[in-house]
């Protein structure tokens, strides 16, 4: 039997997927990279909630020019009135009642940012036909109290207590409403606590807050809603976590389409066909919810909250139409609570991972309680 002489050698084992190979370094790369983006949706989702609660205030600039205006024009004066909130801020806002009154009222609310100043060509147009109106600033808007918008949520209260206002000092057979853009969202939201309107009208509403955060979100990037239903959405629940906790408020519960689909106030519904800021299809799920009382008036080649410039005449014909048609208060029994909605359980819709995880955050660290019910966004 030969024996071989010559030494064995053994060739050391390598692996085919060593630890600091491509493969490896992609993970890396793709983890390191997916830490990052839910770090800076964190970021961006704080930013969105301060500025979104934290509003600039416009402060009222042209008052001695109004009042000289409605002396002369209507033989009235310009009311400074003001009232208490449920939470005790101080909400301001003018009154006016025409020589030449018609006995009836309307309540106008101002677009974000704006005030009462922003409304005041409307409720020239309605003094005009004998209309007393009621121009108050919004809660963080001109000379109202409150530290943070709330989208609706207060402000729907506050809207009853002005209305009971009116019924009040100077009763008129019927209350009417228009708002325009935050407005507008504004006087829809507030029909789930306040049935004695006997008609509103509301130009470039938002239909929800769910759907309007994933047009906010994908704005700045120029990319349609689907950005916010899915890469955006950890932004927008961070936002929605944070306000939550720090301030008690949920960012998306304002909820106008809801409230007007338990009304039956009869809602006039006014968006321009080419409104890039609100699109018109948030008019259009309003409209849709609620055939038997909204109508959509879809106003072509019209910018955000430009109808009554793009279509003068009709604007107004279709507006004191719609309220001259309507002469009777469309009392309901409600079967929401008076001042919120989706408040007693899981929102409407969890979608996703992030919606079951921020929802599982705001129950867990702030429960809702009565007193709580309306706090938010």
């Amino acid at each position: 039997m030969m024996r071989s002489d010559s030494p064995i050698t053994m060739e050391p084992f390598t692996s085919p997927n060593p630890p600091g190979g491509k493969p490896y370094t992609f993970l890396k790369v793709i983890l390191a990279g997916f830490i990052a983006y839910l770090l800076l949706s964190i970021l961006v989702g704080i930013v969105i909630a301060d500025f979104s609660l934290k509003l600039h205030r416009l402060p009222l600039l042209y008052r001695q020019a109004i009042v000289t205006v409605v002396r002369t024009d209507f033989h009235a004066e310009l009311q400074e009135v003001s009232i208490k909130a449920a939470d005790g801020v101080a909400l301001k806002g003018w009154f006016v009642h025409p020589r030449d009154y018609n006995g009836n009222a309307v309540v106008l609310l101002h677009g974000i940012t704006d005030n009462r100043e922003g409304v005041i060509g409307y409720g020239h147009l309605l003094l005009e036909h004998g209309y007393a109106v009621l121009l108050p600033d919004a809660r963080r808007h001109g000379e109202s109290g409150g530290e943070l918008a709330t989208y609706g949520v207060k402000e729907s209260d506050d809207i009853h207590r002005w209305v009971s206002w009116i019924y009040a000092h100077d009763p008129p057979q019927c209350v009417y409403g228009f708002g325009e853009s935050y407005g507008a969202a504004l006087m829809l939201q507030s029909l789930a606590a306040e049935s004695r309107f006997c008609a509103v009208a509301a130009e470039s509403p938002f239909s929800t807050a769910r759907e309007m955060s994933y047009e906010r979100v994908s704005g700045p990037l120029h990319l349609g809603p689907w950005f916010g239903r899915t890469l955006g959405r950890p932004a927008i629940w961070s936002a929605v976590v944070y306000a939550r906790v720090r301030y008690g408020l949920d960012l998306l519960q304002p909820n106008p389409l809801e409230a007007v689909t338990h009304s039956t106030v009869p809602v006039l519904l006014i968006h321009g066909g080419d409104d890039r800021n609100i699109a018109p299809r948030h008019s259009q799920l309003i409209a849709a919810a609620a055939p038997d009382h909204a109508e959509l008036w879809l106003v072509p080649h019209a910018g955000h909250t430009m109808a009554w410039a793009s279509a003068h005449r009709e604007f107004e014909s279709r507006l004191l139409g719609w309220f001259a048609s309507h002469t009777g208060p469309a009392i309901q029994d409600c079967h929401f609570c008076d001042r919120c909605f989706f408040l007693t359980g899981v929102p409407s819709k969890i979608f996703s991972f992030w919606d079951v995880f921020a929802h599982f955050i705001v129950q867990l660290k702030v429960p809702f309680t009565n007193s709580e019910q309306i706090t938010l966004f």
